[in-house]
């Protein structure tokens, strides 16, 4: 396995690995070259990053912003991805709601992005390598993980649905 991880809010991080947050949304073209974003890496570590982040950024969450520590990145939680889709509705980016923290405010901003004001940006970093004995425990029992698949699945059809009826 490869080690690599993708920054992301430290908040985020943290929602997603306790099971709190479902889904990564991501904007694209943030200095990821021609293409724009995209996950390169169907396995990766969570980087929590500290420099754009805003804890009033998301909605009222039962998870305590996480310290930085001046000497170091903690990195505590390691993700797969399963599914990947880019969203081209407002109404299906509105109706993932219950699947992470954003304020709808952020999501918008995502959503509607200018590409030329995220330039500096990088979405994935190389990693030292890792010990050997290292072992990963699911967040989420098996049953759960599929109940949060299906979910997200169905509001992302039946959104773009509603969308495409207008």
């Amino acid at each position: 396995m490869e080690s690599v991880g993708f920054k992301e809010w430290a908040i985020v991080c943290e929602a997603l690995g306790r099971g709190r947050q479902s889904i990564i949304l991501r904007k694209g073209g943030i200095a990821e070259g021609r293409g724009g974003f995209s996950f390169r890496h169907r396995e990766f570590f969570l980087f929590p990053t500290y420099f754009h982040e805003q804890p009033e950024k998301v909605r009222e969450i039962d998870i305590e912003f996480p310290v930085r520590s001046s000497d170091r990145i903690d990195i505590n939680f390691f993700a797969k991805l399963e599914l990947v889709k880019t969203i081209t509705s407002w109404e299906t980016a509105q109706a993932l709601e219950p699947l992470h923290i954003l304020k709808p405010e952020v999501v918008r901003e995502r959503f509607e992005y200018d590409k030329k004001s995220y330039g500096g940006c990088r979405s994935w970093v190389k990693l030292p390598e890792l010990p050997k004995e290292l072992c990963f425990e699911p967040i989420l029992p098996d049953s759960e993980h599929v109940l949060r698949r299906n979910e997200f699945t169905d509001l992302t059809k039946d959104a773009e649905a509603a969308a495409a009826s207008r």
